[in-house]
């Protein structure tokens, strides 16, 4: 087993110390006043752990933080954390059965109590609970026990080698929560902690000062951040909801804001409003995928909760494969990028595009091929009987409703989409839903992606940074939204594959790093090729926009883009 090529390389194991920046980098903490960010699709909480929409995770980051988060580059870096843990220093054991993370000194939370491995170990009984519904509990996939050694050392066990040890504490999707402030939050009643979930204790640069949920976060500095000249600024506004378009506006051409998130627009409009002088489209490849989701269960909302499944409801017509290869054949990516994004996007098969050693040459659906779709559905038994041109089967139309969040590439792409489908016989109905609402992970709405109330549905997510595995663990059989894990869960398909399982199981125990990029490729090759359960459209380079007088930005994505906020600062004219 390579432990030492396996345990990355790209590993800064002494305290994170970020690049040098020009004027305006030290002084006292908040003497550049305030810093605006606008995400046009609004937090709904503040607890990752309740939230698996990216909005969420990223409001969160600014008050949340883990142990360690990864740079721009993928390279693992200590914030909480003394150093991050590898075999070379004795963090992780020769067999790669436990990892050992230690809290630097002098860690508080804001509300000036200290940071104690008793807080590590409550973080992982809150996710690892079997009524809490945790949405990144793949985070904690494999982990056996957590124990805290002393009041700044805790030691995570797995069930059996774990090659890629930073699941738990590592990223923006696994930080650590106050023990005291969430202590009777526990299992079903983590999402009834609406002061804590809304507000919660933690070390980051910033504090929450009023959380308003879909609409505006107001923040200050925390007079007990780390680093006594950090961050700059004294106060956050964190503006939700809009559009993209009206984003970048604020930031780009009337310099309303300082910097927003997700421009998802097309290349022109971006290029346009920067002539404003105001601001400047900031981009950056990552694992970001817009991709079609197919549903594998009857999506009825009227079948009693929890009875969804492959086995006792399967997809009326989705359960057929031949059905989900003409709706991907029909498809041309290529337009789809032009359309959308341009140099920020590229055509692509998988679900996991980079990094290059668990990416796939898979590139049968590069090519459109309505003809060969049309093939199929006839071979499926799909014709038109009535002439009205829509294809049927034992009475049943193909017809299919088609989901997304409301923003303007997404409904280009759904346009274009049920064109190609109405071309192979296909009659589609489009729905756009508030991305705050598609995103929001309330257990009560109808309208979430995880209760996936459709045929198909559309959206992007990527995962923190440079190994798949707890990635492609979504898809484990039972990993769905159901009601006693409060609809959280990332297997939206409700796909289940033994042989999926399988090969998860393997991965998990592997070492030799060539042999986990060809499990990872056969993966993902089993749910966008053999299956098809998710048809990827197309890579996108993450690009945001930020003001021309705002310093320090690094556009990271391998974690949260909000990673590095302590050092933003605002230039001097």
């Amino acid at each position: 087993m390579k432990l030492r090529t396996l345990l990355m390389g790209a590993i800064a194991t002494t305290a994170f110390a970020p690049l040098a920046m020009a004027d305006g980098h030290s002084g006292e903490r908040g003497r550049d006043g305030e810093v605006k960010i606008i995400y046009w699709q609004a937090p709904s909480i503040m607890n990752p752990y309740l939230s698996g929409g990216t909005k969420d995770l990223e409001a969160a980051s600014l008050v949340l933080e883990p142990m360690g988060r990864y740079d721009e580059t993928g390279a693992l870096v200590p914030y909480l954390a003394a150093e991050i843990p590898t075999v070379e220093n004795g963090g992780v054991s020769e067999d790669l059965t436990s990892i050992t993370w230690k809290i630097a000194d002098g860690m508080q939370w804001s509300d000036g109590s200290p940071l104690t491995s008793a807080d590590l170990v409550f973080t992982a009984e809150y996710c690892m609970h079997p009524e809490g519904g945790c949405a990144q509990a793949s985070k904690f996939d494999g982990v056996s026990n957590v124990e805290a050694v002393d009041d700044m050392t805790v030691k995570v066990t797995f069930s059996e080698a774990k090659p890629n040890p930073y699941g738990p504490f590592m990223g923006a999707q696994s930080p650590i929560l106050q023990k005291a402030q969430f202590a009777e939050c526990l299992g079903a009643k983590a999402p009834e902690c609406t002061e804590a979930n809304f507000n919660p204790i933690g070390t980051g640069p910033f504090t929450v000062t009023e959380f308003r949920p879909n609409d505006v976060i107001t923040m200050a500095a925390n007079d007990n951040f780390r680093d006594p000249s950090k961050p700059a600024f004294a106060t956050l506004t964190f503006k939700g909801g809009g559009d993209a378009v009206a984003a970048g506006r604020a930031v780009m051409e009337t310099g309303e804001y300082d910097y927003a998130w997700n421009m998802q627009l097309a290349p022109d409009v971006l290029a346009k409003m920067a002539e404003a002088g105001k601001g400047k489209p900031i981009s950056a490849f990552g694992t970001l995928v817009e991709r079609i989701e197919m549903n594998m269960t009857d999506p009825s909302p009227d079948l009693p909760e929890g009875e969804r499944s492959t086995v006792a409801h399967p997809h009326p017509i989705l359960s057929d494969f031949k059905v989900r290869k003409a709706l991907s054949m029909a498809i041309d990516r290529e337009l789809l990028v032009e359309v959308g994004y341009g140099q920020a996007g590229r055509a692509t098969c998988n679900l996991v595009p980079a990094p290059a050693l668990y990416a796939s040459d898979n590139t049968e659906c590069l090519t459109q091929d309505i003809d060969g779709a049309k093939a199929l559905l006839e071979e499926a038994g799909w014709t038109d009987t009535d002439g009205d041109g829509v294809r049927d089967k034992d009475g049943k139309k193909l017809s299919l409703l088609y989901q997304t969040s409301t923003n303007a590439v997404r409904q280009d792409f759904q346009a274009l989409i049920k064109d190609w489908w109405s071309q192979i016989g296909v009659e589609t109905e489009l729905r756009n839903l508030d991305a705050s609402v598609f995103f929001g992970g309330d257990p009560g709405s109808p309208d979430t992606f995880q209760k996936f109330y459709a045929d198909v549905e559309m959206y992007a997510n990527n995962f923190d940074g440079t190994d798949p595995q707890a990635y492609l663990s979504a898809y484990r059989c039972g990993n769905q939204p159901r009601p006693e894990s409060q609809w959280q869960g990332e297997n939206i398909n409700r796909f289940c594959d033994e042989e999926y399982d399988s090969l998860l199981d393997e991965l998990s125990r592997t070492g030799e790093l060539d042999k986990r990029g060809e499990i990872a490729k056969r993966l993902n090759e089993i749910i966008t090729k053999d299956t098809m359960t998710i048809v990827p459209l197309v890579d996108r380079g993450r690009v945001s926009a930020a003001s021309n007088t705002l310093g320090g930005v690094i556009l990271n994505t391998w974690d949260s883009e909000l990673w590095n906020v302590a050092d933003w600062y605002r230039m001097k004219e």
